[in-house]
């Protein structure tokens, strides 16, 4: 893992899934004019198109997008006060994927951000594979580059089948105008997915020096989890024990402290099975990475505070649901403050408040003296944001007379419906603290796509589906007791009693949340719906049976002449 592997897109015969306003038709998107037979038939043209076919992931991961497609409209993530500020191509389709309410065909991130990108990484993968045995490859090379693509081309149908279901299969190049398209069956769609994992896991290398390519291990984490999903759970439950056990000497493994897992100097580290690098040349990453952004809350407005570099560009988008905050047990574990942010220090002396007469009347002894004198300096706690509700005296000598408190009482109802949508628990494990200035929000901050405490517990799940309450257990606890503070190991340990579905999915919130698996851990294991209901009341009216597929872009739909065989998913 020496060098960075910088994704570059190949512009030949990628399908533009949107129709042309003058014809209702699907397009080939060919602007450099090249033939695939000029770029195809030699090992250049084969490689530059292997290169291509990541970049497409810089659509969903690490944007704006790909964090309201598979972390929001669940049951821990809620909208913030600027979740609908976010307008595209005439459209907000950020609050439709918060909470579905008025989620649509037309939502252009759904089109533009997942079924687009999807297909023509799909559609450059087949143009790959027609000529990757002509194109003069070594016989040493073409295996792996074909392993490549085709990996490559189950991940982009893995996304298509579990977003909208029955999806368009396509195992051939779009070379020329398309004006029908059916939809094949979920089941058929993994078919293929399995038969070209079955390629990638026996053609692929165990290890890359170019960091971002995919590996057998990473390629077997994904297997696991596309095993799991389809029901076929001893399939997963080995692959994941393979993950788990027997890359060590290739330098797999958990990191020994979580939070490690998110300092950006160590962000490649033993446990990333895979990642979108994202290059500090922001010219090379068709958009930056903009996590950073989205789960911050509003800081620099309060007093003793102003937006900087260490404490990031607040977007206010995302905050936690009361629900996930209080799955955590910070007594014990260490993936709370691992993950959450929730003091900011006095970075603005101009704006520290300052002891008023009415202050010290109330409390003459405890601040006899103090008129007019700040009421702390720089570097010190300005602002602290508790996921408990402090007692009202604890709060009396901290927000009226010191710094700023906001406790869960003051974020939340009774109910879980957000009374204070600026102010919150902050998720922490996207911070860029590498920019250049307080102003810049581009960050070449990697985006995990796989990572080793993920696959722990897929194992957990499979063991659990095959009635293996012991085994599932000692993979959580093997997560578990990474992730407990100094002396807790022993209070975070669970028996196989404890082990049902919803503890594993707790879990997997408290180690995963927001690395972009949530929707699909729902929609896995067939709790989406009750869970929302449950967990986020801004969703909970709104959510339906039907949102576990999104809608077919409406354009599509369109665009194709038979229509009675091309339709709508239900409820759309």
């Amino acid at each position: 893992m020496k060098s960075s592997f910088l994704f570059r897109p190949l512009a030949l015969g990628l399908l533009a899934l949107s129709a042309a306003a003058c014809k209702d038709q699907l397009e080939e998107y060919n602007p450099s004019g090249a033939t695939a037979e000029a770029v195809f038939t030699t090992p250049e043209g084969i490689e530059t198109a292997v290169t291509g076919m990541y970049t497409y992931n810089r659509n969903l991961y690490g944007k704006e997008a790909g964090y309201a497609l598979l972390e929001l409209g669940t049951d821990i993530w809620t909208a913030a006060a600027n979740n609908g500020s976010t307008v595209v191509s005439g459209a907000a389709p950020q609050p439709a994927l918060t909470n579905y309410q008025g989620l649509i065909s037309d939502n252009i991130w759904v089109k533009a951000q997942l079924w687009q990108p999807c297909y023509a990484a799909i559609n450059l993968a087949n143009q790959a594979l027609k000529y990757v045995n002509t194109a003069g490859l070594t016989p040493a090379r073409r295996p792996v580059v074909e392993a490549e693509l085709r990996f490559m081309r189950a991940w982009y149908y893995y996304h298509l089948a579990e977003s909208f279901g029955d999806v368009p299969l396509r195992l051939e190049p779009t070379e020329g105008v398309v004006t029908t398209a059916t939809r094949a069956p979920v089941a058929q769609v993994y078919d293929q997915i399995f038969q070209d994992l079955t390629f990638a896991l026996a053609n692929l290398p165990t290890t890359t020096t170019d960091y971002g390519r995919i590996t057998r291990p990473a390629a077997e984490a994904f297997a696991a989890k596309a095993y799991l999903t389809r029901g076929q759970y001893q399939r997963a439950a080995n692959l994941a024990r393979r993950v788990t056990t027997q890359y060590a000497g290739n330098g797999v493994a958990l990191v020994t402290n979580y939070a490690d897992l998110w300092d950006i100097t160590k962000q490649r580290n033993s446990e990333v099975l895979w990642a979108v690098n994202y290059s500090p040349t922001l010219t090379f990453n068709a958009g930056s990475n903009l996590g950073h952004t989205l789960f911050l809350m509003d800081y620099g407005t309060l007093p003793g505070m102003q937006r900087d570099v260490a404490n990031g560009f607040a977007n206010v988008r995302y905050m936690p649901t009361r629900f996930l905050l209080n799955l955590y047990n910070e007594q014990n574990d260490a993936r709370y403050l691992g993950s959450f942010k929730q003091a900011w220090l006095a970075n603005n002396a101009a704006t520290i408040p300052r002891w008023s007469a009415a202050e010290i009347a109330q409390n003459p002894t405890g601040l006899a003296g103090l008129l007019n004198q700040p009421k702390f300096t720089l570097g010190d706690t300005a602002v602290l944001t508790a996921k408990q509700v402090i007692p009202t005296f604890n709060k009396l000598y901290t927000r009226r007379y010191r710094y700023r408190v906001y406790d869960l009482g003051d974020i939340y109802n009774s109910a879980g419906v957000p009374i204070d949508r600026f102010h919150y628990p902050s998720l922490r494990k996207f911070d860029d603290p590498t920019r250049a200035t307080a102003t810049v929000t581009e960050s070449a901050r990697d985006a995990n796509l796989l990572r080793l405490g993920d696959i722990y517990l897929i194992a957990a799940e499979a063991q659990f589906r095959l009635n293996k309450l012991d085994s599932a257990a000692l993979y959580i606890n093997r997560v578990r007791s990474r992730a407990a503070l100094p002396g807790r190991t022993a209070a975070m340990q669970i028996t196989a009693g404890q082990v049902t579905l919803d503890f594993i999915l707790d879990e997997r919130a408290r180690e995963l949340a927001g690395e972009q698996v949530r929707w699909f851990d729902l929609k896995r294991t067939g709790r989406l719906v009750d869970r929302v209901k449950a967990n986020n009341p801004d969703a909970a009216p709104y959510i339906q049976t039907f949102h576990d597929r999104r809608p077919i872009p409406q354009s599509d739909l369109d665009a194709v002449t038979n229509k009675a065989d091309f339709q709508q998913n239900p409820g759309y």
